[in-house]
């Protein structure tokens, strides 16, 4: 059972995180305020490791105007005979695209990209506090046309 401190301190991890990437902070380094050196995440994008997460993160959420992303049911456990602690949470993300995305999709275009997902992570406590060492993002729903990705072609009706 992870103690109420514990449980304040990692979803406030968590709820920072989403703030950071709406607000766009990408001051170098920023990652370190929530993820261990040796952190892996693995998305619908991609995986990446330590600090291949900044620039991975950022070029993600520019892909659109603005974005918002909310959890809910942060679920916190500790197995104390490993000492590990685990947090998942759902989640659910806007994303707008820009401008000039619309405008080359044409008429009928849709301005918004939603994903309901589950994240999981692995978290460990570091002198700083708690930091994300592995996180995982399941998406289980999307509405709305994704972004235009690098290397894929989206075919009609796609």
């Amino acid at each position: 059972m992870t103690n109420q401190a514990d449980y304040v301190e990692i979803t406030t991890l968590i709820s920072a995180y989403f703030r950071t990437l709406d607000d766009r902070e990408f001051a170098e380094g920023w990652a370190r305020a929530y993820f261990t050196d040796d952190v892996r995440t693995v998305t619908p994008l991609g995986t990446s490791r330590g600090s291949e997460i900044e620039q991975h993160t950022q070029e993600a959420i520019e892909r659109y105007a603005r974005t918002q992303h909310m959890s809910s049911d942060v679920l916190v456990r500790t197995d104390a005979a490993s000492g590990r602690n685990t947090a998942s949470w759902n989640a659910l993300m806007r994303h707008v695209h820009h401008d000039s995305t619309l405008q080359a999709r044409g008429a009928d275009a849709q301005p918004v990209f939603t994903v309901g997902g589950v994240f999981r992570a692995e978290l460990r406590r570091t002198p700083d506090g708690w930091r994300i060492a592995h996180l995982n993002i399941a998406v289980t729903w999307t509405t709305g046309t994704p972004p235009d990705l690098p290397g894929v072609t989206r075919t009609a009706g796609a």
